[in-house]
């Protein structure tokens, strides 16, 4: 009796799956140089935001532009390793919004016609990216879920004080970045009570009750294991009471 014919997977052409597979390797390989300057674009997104030094503003700007080249180049080596295919842009398709978000400083034009304030779109969109970003590179750095937490909590707090920052909603960067934190470690209310601030404030809610049930969880998890390592130590066996008669 004939073997059945085993038909070769439909799911992606041989070619395909393997220009994926090569750009996803080098992605792992990327990870870590990509992570640190994901962190490090997070602050310089920071120091744009609060510098008012002319040559400082034309220095940071100059130096985001470069990280934006440096990311941008890493997305397209990875699309061009992919053969640009469809299931690389259906995997990678929210990278392209975020990179494409900072480039609406280039159509600052339009703003004189009072149509749209693209200024504070880019500027918001850049944050959020940056923030993504960051939260990413914290996940590409760390393989403790603890450390990992703190670190793309510091990310949030850091993203979303720049928010309420660069939209007016604090006039001062301190207050914001301290009304953040209590917001994102307790839940605590944030002082203006405008639209955005009140969204803001039960996303951080709902992000905090996350945070401390996951710690929660770690930590009992650690003493479980604890327990169970100490069990099961040689020489250790259950004492039972003695038996009468």
């Amino acid at each position: 009796m004939k073997d059945p014919e085993v038909k070769p997977s439909t799911k992606h052409p041989p070619a395909e799956a393997e220009g994926l597979s090569a750009a996803e390797a080098l992605a792992s390989r990327l990870d870590r140089p990509m992570g640190v300057l994901g962190l490090v674009f997070l602050f310089v997104v920071l120091g744009q935001l609060l510098a008012t030094d002319p040559p400082l503003v034309l220095a940071l700007s100059i130096l985001g532009w470069v990280f934006w080249a440096v990311f941008v180049a890493e997305f397209l080596l990875r699309a061009y390793i992919a053969q640009f295919s469809r299931a690389f842009w259906k995997k990678n398709w929210w990278q392209v919004i975020f990179l494409l978000v900072p480039f609406l400083r280039f159509l600052r034009a339009l703003q004189a016609v009072r149509l749209l304030r693209l200024t504070r779109v880019a500027r918001v969109g850049g944050i959020l990216s940056a923030g993504i970003r960051g939260s990413r590179s914290a996940g590409r750095l760390l393989s403790s879920r603890i450390g990992w937490m703190a670190a793309v909590t510091a990310v949030v707090i850091l993203a979303t004080s720049q928010l309420l920052y660069a939209t007016d909603t604090h006039s001062e960067y301190g207050e914001a970045l301290f009304e953040t934190a209590m917001a994102t470690i307790t839940g605590s209310g944030i002082t203006p009570q405008t639209g955005f601030a009140r969204v803001v404030q039960v996303v951080l809610a709902v992000y905090s009750i996350g945070v401390f049930a996951t710690l929660a969880g770690s930590l009992g998890a650690f003493f479980l294991r604890a327990d169970d390592r100490r069990g099961s130590e040689p020489g250790r066996q259950a004492v039972l009471p003695p038996v009468d008669g």
